[in-house]
């Protein structure tokens, strides 16, 4: 279980990455890609989250 969380949490260190390449190459056509990738990223850190806290809950039961 505790992989998953990793995993989790890489998804908003990419989320920064991305937004500070995005920022770097602010004048370039390519930062629009780098926030695309950031938002995509973002939002898999909560789908993820979202999902493990569902897979604990039928652990539980």
């Amino acid at each position: 279980m505790k992989t998953f969380k990793f995993f989790q949490y890489a998804y908003l260190v990419f989320a920064v990455l991305f937004l500070y390449d995005a920022i770097a190459s602010w004048g370039e056509s390519r930062a629009y890609m780098s926030l695309l990738l950031g938002a995509t990223a973002v939002f898999m850190f909560f789908f993820k989250q979202r999902f493990n806290k569902k897979f604990e809950n039928n652990d539980r039961k």
